[in-house]
């Protein structure tokens, strides 16, 4: 269970700064008058990844418990 927990961490830690990727290209494409998203406002994008990072400080917060209580 260990490790599913910390690969499923791994998983969403990268997928996060990917979605920040994308959000954060977006907007500049957006300033050059470019679009990528089909319209949808780069900002989502930005605020999913800030919640995933909250699951994944969740997730590490949680390794961190049952790895002291041993």
């Amino acid at each position: 269970m260990k490790q599913l927990t910390h690969i499923v961490s791994w998983i969403l830690f990268v997928a996060s700064f990917v979605l920040a990727g994308i959000g954060v290209f977006e907007k500049l494409a957006n300033f050059s008058g470019y679009t990528f998203l089909g319209g949808r406002d780069p900002w989502r994008m930005l605020e999913l990844s800030a919640v995933t990072l909250l699951f994944v400080i969740a997730l590490q917060l949680r390794e961190l418990k049952i790895s002291s209580g041993k």
